[in-house]
């Protein structure tokens, strides 16, 4: 059950990302691998400055979803660079 609530959290935080910063989501596919990868970025970035969110649902989906708004802002910063 843990692995299906994961990839719930992670595709909601992919969605959520991409409706703060584009206006819109990018498929379930896309927002799923945003919000995962987002997750282990947004939990990393939160531990190095010393910022716990705690570890229930709400908690993880704020720090998956800010880890993915981070990682589309770095990958929106090098499409730029392009």
């Amino acid at each position: 059950m843990g692995l299906i609530l994961f990839l719930i959290i992670g595709a909601v935080a992919g969605f959520l990302a991409g409706k703060i910063l584009k206006g819109g989501g990018m498929g379930l596919v896309t927002n799923l691998i945003v919000g995962i990868i987002g997750a282990f970025l947004g939990g990393w970035v939160l531990g190095v400055v010393g910022v716990p969110l705690g570890d229930g649902i709400i908690g993880s989906l704020i720090t998956a979803t800010l880890g993915a708004v981070l990682l589309l802002w770095l990958i929106s910063l090098v499409k730029k660079g392009d």
